[in-house]
């Protein structure tokens, strides 16, 4: 029996990013894209068998791996993607008590916390966006700059620019994550609500970029294409979508005579039930505290917070150690003829705060 839809993409995510968690761990989330070998027409034969090798590697169901294999490039844009997709959600979640550890996570996805919501949207989220990004790049054989009515990719090639081919990557996800409309389960209408809130999120962010060619920087001649915003964008919009997400539950469409997602009014609220809009992450249960270690999380025991900011928060009232070391850092730099900068190296005390335990 094939896992539903949702379920096979943050499970997807999350056994990538766990099998090689430790080179994850030292990134700072300014890195390019990995370069994708292989590619083009004329790709050698040992390039071909590593491309099947990395699908066979990757945990995907049988019909997605047969699509990885067909498709050279998309084992990598999925690593790709899943590391996105983790830093993203440790960035955005630094300073709270669930900080998208790695560890918990398993038992995080078999819920529904409001914290499964958005692993669920961040990495939908992780994967639209890297397609996108790896179609304009030229990273893979079946997509190329983005075709939009109106926009001149031959010109946008001849100027070394290329729009992020969003209709393609949306189209193949849907196809790779072999959606299906009208579940009758709860849970699986939920976590598919959430991942295209993902989407949704990072075809927000889809805009027009203009180039100007001419004379002195006149805009004589202007190429325009279509160009995703950075994903940091999206990030802060799915966090938004986080601190206001909405418990639902299930009620039965008449009409359609299915069971369908339903927000139950506030209590004391004059406003009837609604169903979610399409942009508002939902979850089911109300989430644990993350204070101490559970089958969700590591706790928050060690955890370096901010005096003024975090510190009452994520230490859960058990208070916080204070410690001092010395750092060291680039000062009093200057530009030397020809052509470099020169600095000299400064110490420094800084104070250090972490969660007692």
């Amino acid at each position: 029996m094939r896992p539903p839809p949702a379920l096979a993409l943050a499970g997807f995510c999350l056994l990538v990013l766990r099998a090689a968690a430790a080179s994850y761990f030292g990134l700072t989330g300014r890195e390019v894209l990995t370069p994708f070998p292989g590619l083009g027409t004329a790709a050698a034969p040992a390039q071909d068998r590593a491309h099947l090798k990395q699908c066979d590697l990757l945990k995907l169901s049988r019909r997605q791996k047969q699509l990885c294999r067909r498709e050279p490039g998309l084992a990598e844009t999925l690593r790709d993607a899943a590391h996105l997709g983790l830093l993203e959600c440790q960035f955005q979640f630094r300073d709270e008590r669930w900080n998208c550890s790695l560890e918990g996570r398993m038992g995080l996805l078999k819920r529904g916390f409001k914290e499964t919501a958005f692993l669920y949207a961040v990495s939908s989220a992780a994967l639209t966006h890297a397609l996108a990004r790896a179609c304009s790049a030229g990273r893979m054989e079946r997509c190329t700059c983005d075709d939009s009515p109106g926009l001149e990719s031959r010109q946008a090639w001849q100027w070394g620019v290329c729009g992020d081919n969003l209709k393609y990557s949306t189209k193949f996800l849907s196809n790779f994550l072999g959606s299906k409309k009208g579940s009758k389960d709860l849970r699986a209408q939920a976590d598919a609500h959430n991942t295209h809130v993902g989407i949704k999120a990072v075809k927000s962010g889809h805009r027009t970029t203009c180039k100007c060619h001419g004379v002195s920087g006149s805009c004589a001649v202007r190429t325009c294409w279509k160009q995703l915003s950075p994903f940091r964008e999206t990030g802060q919009v799915l966090k938004l979508c986080y601190d206001s997400a909405i418990k639902v539950s299930s009620a039965t469409n008449e009409a359609l005579g299915r069971l369908e997602l339903w927000a139950p009014a506030r209590q004391g609220s004059l406003a009837q039930d609604l169903a979610p809009r399409s942009g508002d992450l939902v979850y089911m249960e109300d989430s644990p505290s993350f204070c101490r270690p559970s089958k969700f999380s590591p706790g928050t025991a060690g955890r370096v917070c901010s005096r003024e900011a975090s510190c009452s928060s994520l230490c859960c009232g058990r208070g916080y150690d204070t410690q001092s070391r010395l750092v060291a850092f680039s000062c009093r730099c200057q530009v030397q003829w020809c052509c470099y900068v020169e600095c000299q190296e400064c110490v420094e005390e800084e104070l250090v705060y972490t969660c007692k335990h």
